[in-house]
Formats: C-alpha cells, structure tokens, sequence
C-alpha cells in the first residue's frame, strides 16, 4: 500500500463488511432510526467491489480476498431495480440477497483478518443543515 488513499479504502471496505457481515438484528439495530436507502448501500458496495481488484494490486488485499468481494458485487447487480427501492431496514427483512451476501461478507472478513465478527462502524450522524 503506498498511497494513504489505499488505505482509507481498505479500511472503508472492511467496515462495510462488517455491516453487510453482521445478523440481520444487529444490521437493524446499528440502523436505529436512520433512514438508509437500498440503493445508497448497493451502490457504495458495488463501488468498493470495482475498485478491490486495483487495490489488491497495490498491496491493500490479498488476491485470494478478491474472490469473496466479487461474488458479493456479483449478487448485488442481479438485485432489480424495484428491490433497491425503500430503505435499507425492509429490504433487510424482506429481500433473500441480503442473506446471500452476509456469508459471502463473513468469508470476506475471515479470509482477510482472521475472524469475520467485527465491530460495526460507527453511524454517521445524519446532517441537519443547523450549524
């Protein structure tokens, strides 16, 4: 990794992980009130799913890491366009590819660290424009 870039991606796509990685519940929970919307969530991944190949070249993953990521990013473009509608919290209840993606998540983390458990990231605090 030579670029600090790279390594603000890494750990972005590890938290991300860890979140895709986690129980629906706990998913549920770490949302609270927030109101996520599917496609924000897909896109971010599908996103970080690109661009894993060009960093596992510059030395911020393994090439065996690749394999999960991609079969994650794989799963997330075979979501239709009217399951990526709504928020993030029913589609977790009600949409199966998100139960697909979570063991896909876990090897991930379990490949790449060792233990696929990980803290969930902290929320970002929604912006209310009072500053």
């Amino acid at each position: 990794m030579n670029h600090l870039g790279d390594a603000n991606l890494r750990t972005w796509t590890l938290r991300f992980m860890a979140l895709l990685a986690a129980d629906t519940q706990e998913q549920l929970a770490w949302l609270g009130e927030r109101e996520l919307e599917t496609e924000s969530v897909v896109e971010e991944v599908e996103l970080l799913c690109r661009i894993s190949e060009e960093l596992a070249e510059r030395g911020a993953f393994e090439p065996k890491n690749l394999r999960d990521l991609q079969a994650i990013g794989r799963h997330l473009g075979e979501i239709d366009a009217a399951c990526r509608a709504g928020l993030w919290a029913n589609a977790l209840a009600t949409d199966p590819a998100w139960d697909e993606i979570r063991p896909l998540a876990r090897q991930f983390l379990l490949t790449t660290l060792g233990y696929w458990r990980q803290p969930l990231p902290r929320p970002v605090r929604p912006h209310t424009g009072d500053h």
